[in-house]
């Protein structure tokens, strides 16, 4: 394909597909895609946004339930590892079979849970159901469409279903909540599960040859992986909440990561038939693409966990967020049809000069949210962050599956496995990042708050007054009114100081943004000049060459 590519450059657009062959072929298959991302990202993203209620649910603190998180995301981003040697020994079509029928059970299992210990046996198995069905989802996108709509409209339409599932969670979780409490959501995500079921054994998928190539090592590979994955995901989810300094066992999870992937790493590189192909992802190529992924999954945790935890510490209730994240769900669609009108293998540095422009336009707005913001302030900001991620997706999974492709057809499945680990750990670390910013800075921002809140300062004490004169019909103690009104300052100068701390963390966001935008910049001026001083053979030289 690449060598296609360089003998003609100007490729015109593929031809649309026929809509009799869209309704009869592509369509269900499309449909089924839909269905596979969505039930796996609403069965996580119903967890995420109310995991205080489910904490009191179960009878837990909300840092104790944090731990579901980490019982989820562990075998969610280490088992797809394993999945590319399982399905070529067991075939596609029993793979599919087998994971889809063990995420209805589990799904099924989450409707008895009575308590921490098997709400947190079920995250385990939810996210080793889970795993399998983002591979899934990409396969049935695929499978129907042209090598060029594969890329031009099938990327889009799977990066928009599975981005969009936790705003739409986020959505969703007011309404279902209702009298029945998190049943109804069990429910609902059982529900989808069995139609997932439904289409994946009405929708076969292509057949692929069937080898024998598990390994003993293959098992070793995948125990050194799932430690790392672990350790990663621990300290990521509980540094920010324990802090980093104060847990030790956090730093013995982080040296646990750390000597597990330099275990795989070395014997990987010296297998001949590797579970993972460790030269090929250490290439320049693939590092770049990466580390390109990773710094978008960062600065996109603005959205994921900024807004939504800084609401909730100002006490807005989730029904009062459902417009702003129905408006990053109709965003992440408007960037979708963006990608596929416009999107070309040659465009992708422009699609991410744009996603990352809009992005610390959106952030550079967040960061003068006041005590006083609501969401119906940001909705602009955040939606143009929506817009932002699907411009940027979409574009950099064409390049990893065109870079695959240059290795050979089999490396496709490796490369979405791989996009699918580094994204789910990418959201921790993001997550774990942002989170430990705004610790440290609420922890700084509070304490020169209340350093100026001494009884002395004029100030201070018109404050207490006026809290205790509004407060004189509640009751006659005077002293017990004075303590209410000095526990409201103390409050209240809490909620200033996240606000503030989230600012930070929001103009902080804006500098990396600018500083990515600015780095590619140059770095597209300095190919552009490359090209100009070494300009590539025309095809009639090259011909006359030979």
């Amino acid at each position: 394909m690449s060598e296609a590519t360089a003998e003609t450059p100007a490729q015109p657009a593929p031809p649309a597909p026929a809509p009799g062959y869209l309704l009869r072929k592509a369509l269900p298959y499309i449909g089924a895609s839909m269905l596979l991302a969505l039930c796996q990202g609403l069965g996580q993203g119903f967890v995420t946004s109310n995991l205080r209620q489910i904490a009191g649910e179960i009878g837990v603190t909300t840092t104790q339930a944090s731990w579901l998180m980490a019982a989820y995301m562990i075998p969610r981003a280490a088992l797809p590892m394993m999945l590319i040697k399982i399905r070529t020994q067991y075939g596609l079509r029993r793979f599919a079979e087998i994971s889809i029928v063990a995420y209805v059970l589990v799904a099924l299992a989450s409707v008895w849970i009575a308590d921490f210990r098997s709400a947190l046996v079920v995250q385990v198995l939810s996210g080793m159901a889970a795993a399998p069905l983002s591979t899934l989802a990409f396969l049935y996108m695929l499978e129907p469409l042209s090598q060029a709509w594969k890329l031009r409209l099938g990327l889009p339409l799977v990066m928009m279903f599975f981005m969009s599932a936790p705003n739409l969670a986020r959505v969703l979780s007011p309404s279902l909540l209702g009298d029945y409490g998190l049943g109804w959501m069990h429910l609902m995500v059982l529900g989808m599960a069995m139609a997932s079921l439904a289409a994946v054994f009405l929708l076969p998928l292509r057949p692929v040859p069937h080898q024998k190539v598990i390994q003993r090592l293959d098992f070793l590979s995948f125990a050194l992986i799932t430690a790392a994955f672990a350790g990663i995901t621990i300290s990521f989810v509980m540094g920010p909440i324990h802090w980093w300094t104060d847990a030790p066992w956090i730093g013995a999870m982080t040296v646990l990561a750390v000597l597990s992937l330099t275990l795989v790493v070395m014997l990987e590189l010296r297998r001949e038939t590797p579970l993972i192909d460790v030269r090929w992802i250490m290439s320049p190529e693939i590092l770049h693409l990466t580390g390109t992924l990773l710094l978008f999954r960062l600065i996109l945790s603005e959205q994921s966990s900024g807004a939504p935890r800084m609401f909730q510490v100002l006490g807005v209730a989730p029904e009062q967020m459902t417009t702003l994240f129905a408006v990053i769900v109709c965003a992440s669609i408007v960037g979708a049809v963006a990608c596929v009108a416009w999107l070309k293998p040659t465009r992708e540095p422009q699609f991410h000069l744009a996603a990352l422009v809009l992005i610390a336009v959106g952030a550079w707005m967040d960061s003068h949210a006041t005590i006083d913001t609501r969401p119906e302030q940001m909705i602009v900001s955040q939606a143009l962050i929506g817009f932002a991620g699907m411009l940027f997706m979409p574009p950099a999974m064409m390049a990893g599956l065109l870079s695959a492709l240059k290795k050979g057809p089999n490396y496709i499945l490796s490369f979405v496995i791989i996009f699918i680990s580094t994204q789910s750990l990418g959201a921790v670390v993001g997550s774990g990042v942002f989170l430990t910013v705004i610790n440290a800075r609420q922890a700084f921002h509070y304490k020169v708050l209340t350093e100026g809140l001494q009884a002395t300062d004029a100030a201070t004490s018109l404050a207490i007054t006026q809290r205790v004169q509004a407060m004189a019909t509640q009751a006659a103690d005077m002293a017990q009114l004075k303590a209410q009104a000095v526990a409201q300052l103390a409050t209240r100068a809490s909620q200033e100081a996240y606000v503030m701390a989230y600012n930070d963390a929001y103009f902080l966001t804006f500098i990396v943004a600018v500083g990515a935008a600015v780095a590619l910049i140059l770095h597209l001026l300095r190919d552009a000049w490359v090209a100009r001083r070494h300009p590539l053979p025309s095809q009639e030289q090259v011909q006359n060459a030979q």
